[in-house]
């Protein structure tokens, strides 16, 4: 079981989450699928890649325990980085005139970042729950309620960073909760 605990982790990681629902919101918010692709990925660079390697940089010095960074403390500064790389693709999006759906997403990014940095400098909630339940809700908001289905992913994740002690049943649910709700209200408000 833990190795698909930890297949799960990987596949479902917040980069990857963060990197590929831009350009599925890019492509459905473009009225062009090259402009939309073109959108998405300068979306995901900014809010994916380049944090991503950031850490994997730290990962690489010693600075930093692990590519998920497991240890509380070791936090801050990734994802303080994290959100300054966010803000300056937004600036990028919103200069491209990039479309409205797209922008809302990165801001809902920036906003569920911002509260996850705040969090973390007290208690460790999961952002990989709290990435995967903000991507759930934006999807349903975008698709529909058949895209419910997507909950089974976010319950996943949770198990997988229970099952491989990462994180407590309440880190998990706490990150899902905040993800849930960030991604639902300030995604839903500004597409």
């Amino acid at each position: 079981m833990d190795k698909v605990a930890r297949v799960l982790t990987e596949v479902f990681a917040p980069a990857v989450l963060a990197a590929v629902l831009p350009l599925i919101v890019g492509l459905h918010a473009a009225g062009s699928p090259v402009k939309g692709l073109g959108w998405g990925l300068l979306a995901s660079l900014f809010c994916a890649v380049i944090p991503y390697a950031m850490i994997l940089r730290g990962v690489r010095r010693g600075r930093l325990s692990d590519r998920h960074i497991g240890e509380r403390a070791q936090r801050t500064g990734p994802l303080l980085f994290g959100l300054g790389s966010v803000l300056i693709g937004l600036a990028l999006l919103l200069a491209t005139h990039a479309p409205r759906e797209l922008v809302a997403l990165i801001v809902a990014s920036f906003a569920g970042g911002a509260v996850a940095t705040a969090i973390n400098h007290f208690w460790k909630s999961s952002i990989h729950a709290g990435v995967a339940a903000a991507s759930a809700v934006v999807l349903v908001l975008i698709y529909g309620p058949a895209l419910l289905v997507t909950v089974v992913v976010v319950a996943a994740v949770g198990w997988s960073r229970v099952r491989l002690r990462d994180h407590t049943v309440a880190q998990v649910i706490v990150g899902a909760a905040i993800g849930a709700a960030i991604g639902g209200v300030v995604f839903g408000l500004l597409r």
